[in-house]
């Protein structure tokens, strides 16, 4: 483990970086299977202004574990956006604390894909969210 941050064994820094996420580092990811699970140690960047992680940022890794996901299961070749996004926060999340987005696939399809994630805070369920992509080929995208 990283004795600074306390990064659980498995995890690195995450390497697909974006202009929304960029505030938000250092982000950490871990292979699993099919899934891409990212995590975090909560820091002031993440809270709200009572202290708590915010829901949106819960809200956003979410979508983009599930999307990261997604994409792997499907293969390179495919690109996603994401159609629909529900969040249900379970409980709170607090600064100090290590956030995980873990991936279940519900039914990753060739034209849609389902998926539903589970996020932990210390462990402790904080938030799952569901979500559905639309798979898109890189020539779409383009």
């Amino acid at each position: 483990m990283d004795p600074v941050l306390d990064i659980p064994a498995g995890f690195a820094r995450h390497d697909r970086k974006s202009p929304l996420t960029e505030p938000w580092e250092p982000l950490y990811s871990r292979l699993s299977g099919d899934t891409v699970v990212l995590g975090l140690r909560a820091g002031d960047a993440h809270t709200n202004s009572r202290g708590f992680v915010h829901g949106g940022l819960i809200s956003a890794l979410a979508d983009n574990a599930m999307g990261l996901s997604c994409a792997r299961r499907l293969g390179l070749e495919t690109g996603l956006v994401t159609v629909n996004l529900t969040v249900d926060f379970l409980g709170l999340a607090h600064k100090g604390e290590w956030l995980e987005f873990d991936t279940v696939f519900v039914k990753p399809g060739s034209t849609l894909c389902f998926a539903q994630a589970f996020v932990t805070a210390d462990g402790q369920p904080c938030a799952r969210a569901n979500a559905v992509f639309r798979v898109i080929s890189r020539r779409a995208a383009a």
